[in-house]
């Protein structure tokens, strides 16, 4: 495996003759850590960022959690 990082928008091995000039290459970026810009630790899950709209639907009819797929697809209640 050969490192290296992003550096205004090229990549810099750490070690530059460990690949011939004009070799192509593809790039899978590694997890980022947390002192990196652009750490996606703190950043909501798509499921943290639902939460926030929990609760917040209004004039729905009393049994709409039990009967969901009647009300979205016209099946039967239950």
């Amino acid at each position: 495996m050969i490192r290296g990082r992003v550096q205004h928008g090229v990549v810099l091995l750490e070690d530059p003759k460990a690949l011939p000039e004009g070799t192509e290459v593809s790039v899978r970026p590694l997890r980022p850590k947390a002192t990196q810009p652009g750490s996606r630790r703190g950043k909501p899950t798509a499921g943290r960022a639902l939460l926030r709209l929990a609760g917040k639907a209004e004039g729905l009819p009393p049994d709409a959690s039990r009967n969901v797929d009647h009300y979205l697809y016209g099946h039967r209640k239950r």
